[in-house]
């Protein structure tokens, strides 16, 4: 590893042991870590006790540095000689806002490199025992975020077979409206999969009519949300 150079790594859905072996490697090499809110505090002990270590939160709903501020933190470092770690959680280059960062690198000539994480959009199915394919019922998923949901195409969405929702937890009512205002079946499986990757992970399951009701009260973020009839097999596997 080189200094005067920036990694955007992904930490990946949680526990450290997720890492990849080269996030592990550059983290035991870092001068400085800019980290977002992380689903597991040992990740912080992956870097050398004098690694200078930057918390800027990007967690929903809870304060966080600007993103611009960001990219000034990763270019003031870089420009002064030091490895800067840029930790996110999951893989990078899914909606984790790495093309901003990348650009101010670029125009302030910092060397970095991407190095991918295993993003909780694959990583929580599995880990709840639900499979995003199948021979017969799921030849395609798509990935989307609700962070956003009144840009989003929901009638296309709605034609497809599996869906995998990222930052759906708070706009769960709005997701199962328009799901079914363009024709999707009351009883079509869902499968809301909160903490994944971590001791605390909790997994509820319902359908598009009841899901709501089941799911009343309770704080559903962060949550990964699979919507299909994948979600069924998870019973076998």
């Amino acid at each position: 590893m080189t200094n005067n150079k920036v990694y955007l790594v992904g930490a990946g859905p949680g526990d450290v042991a997720y890492l990849t072996v080269q996030a592990y490697r550059v983290l035991a090499s870092a001068q400085v870590l800019v980290y977002d809110a992380l689903v597991d505090a040992k990740l912080l002990n992956c870097v050398p006790p004098d690694c200078l270590k930057l918390d800027v939160g990007k967690r929903g709903g809870k304060p966080s540095t600007s993103q611009a501020k960001i990219n000034n933190l990763l270019v003031k470092h870089c420009l002064e000689g030091k490895q800067v770690v840029r930790l996110k959680s999951g893989d990078p280059f899914i909606f984790g806002r790495s093309i901003s960062e990348i650009e101010s690198l670029k125009a302030a000539g910092c060397d970095f490199e991407v190095i991918s994480g295993i993003s909780s959009a694959l990583a929580a199915p599995l880990l709840a025992g639900i499979p995003l394919t199948d021979p017969v019922l799921s030849r395609c998923f798509a990935v989307l975020t609700a962070h956003e949901p009144d840009v989003l195409d929901w009638e296309a969405l709605s034609r497809l077979e599996t869906l995998v929702i990222l930052m759906g937890g708070k706009n769960l009512a709005e997701i199962v409206h328009q799901l079914l205002k363009y024709g999707e079946s009351h009883s079509k499986p869902i499968a809301i999969i909160r903490w994944a990757g971590t001791p605390r992970k909790e997994v509820w399951t319902g359908e598009l009519g009841n899901i709501l009701e089941k799911t009343a009260g309770l704080c559903l973020s962060p949550a990964v949300i699979v919507i299909g009839e994948v979600v069924g097999l998870r019973k076998f596997l």
